[in-house]
């Protein structure tokens, strides 16, 4: 990966968020918080998915996929994050950011992958109901989480795959808080059209896909609700949408945000704002959309409490 005039680096200074001490040490505090619950949060729901049998319909494997993929997206920066805040310098070698950069860009674009086949499964359960579990049965939910994270990891091949042939003999130091794309192509010494190309246009065709199967799905929902007479018939057919749709525009709303921005506004301190949204703070809001808007999620979990109390 280096040229032939100039000494290879071999690891990389993360920058962080901030270098106030002061500053640090109240967000260490907070975003130590926020992961927690983050973890707390996506593990009490693949648990209670996996305990509760009232919860074991497609619907709620996929979520408990989404729980999974939330968590480990957290975990695959957060905790560099924190200890960013704690020590002066945080470096790390190249193999590492790049297999940072290759987790995170998996799980990130997995959860792409799963709010569309959740949103497909929506409009299944809406506007095929009579033949929801022939259409949506174990084959075919194992087949759409296959391929979830399967173009997911052919994605971030894609994406990591053109960092191989650069070459990295000048600054190190990366101005975010993790392995990114974009600052780590900016320290790269080598001209190459296709290393800014095509990662680009790979993930934008993954958010245009996933979007359109959204759109699609909630068009042909939205029809189907309509021709419902009953005011509590059309109430308890949205009802089953209303987490997902949150988790859709919070997570899409973000991401959108990072590649329409235009470039003459583009900045670094923007991109670590928006970044830290979707990265950290949005895996720990998913477990509590899910669960304060989701009945059967509520249900399932007052009936869990009340059996551990009854063995207490």
């Amino acid at each position: 990966m280096s040229g032939n005039n100039c000494t290879a680096v071999t690891e990389f200074i993360i920058l962080g968020l901030t270098d106030d001490p002061t500053l640090q040490v109240i967000l260490f505090v907070i975003f130590l918080g926020v992961y927690a619950v983050t973890l707390v949060g996506n593990l009490s729901i693949m648990i209670l998915i996996r305990m509760s049998s009232q919860l074991h319909t497609p619907m709620y494997l996929f979520l408990s996929h989404l729980a999974f993929v939330d968590a480990a997206y957290s975990s695959t920066v957060t905790p560099i994050m924190l200890k960013n805040f704690l020590v002066d310098k945080v470096t790390i070698p190249l193999e590492g950011c790049v297999a940072q950069m290759f987790c995170g860009g998996t799980f990130g674009t997995a959860e792409c992958f799963l709010l569309a086949v959740m949103a497909y499964d929506r409009y299944m359960a809406i506007c095929r109901p009579l033949l929801y579990f022939t259409n949506m049965s174990t084959r075919v939910c194992t087949l759409l989480l296959f391929t979830s994270y399967l173009s997911a990891s052919v994605n971030s091949w894609i994406v990591t795959g053109c960092l191989w042939n650069r070459s990295f003999c000048g600054p190190n130091k990366i101005n975010h808080f993790f392995c990114d794309y974009l600052p780590l192509l900016k320290l790269s010494s080598s001209q190459d059209d296709l290393a800014e190309i095509l990662p680009a246009a790979s993930t934008g065709l993954v958010i245009v896909i996933t979007v359109l199967i959204i759109i699609i799905s909630y068009v042909y929902i939205l029809f189907s609700v309509l021709k419902i007479s009953s005011t509590e018939g059309r109430s308890k057919a949205f009802s089953t949408c209303t987490s997902h749709l949150t988790a859709v525009t919070l997570f899409y709303g973000t991401i959108t945000f990072i590649y329409v921005m235009p470039k003459s506004s583009y900045t670094m301190d923007k991109n670590k704002v928006v970044s830290v949204f979707y990265i950290v703070m949005i895996p720990m809001l998913n477990p509590v959309i899910y669960s304060l808007r989701n009945n059967e999620v509520k249900g399932a979990l007052r009936k869990f409490m009340s059996r551990k109390y009854f063995f207490l």
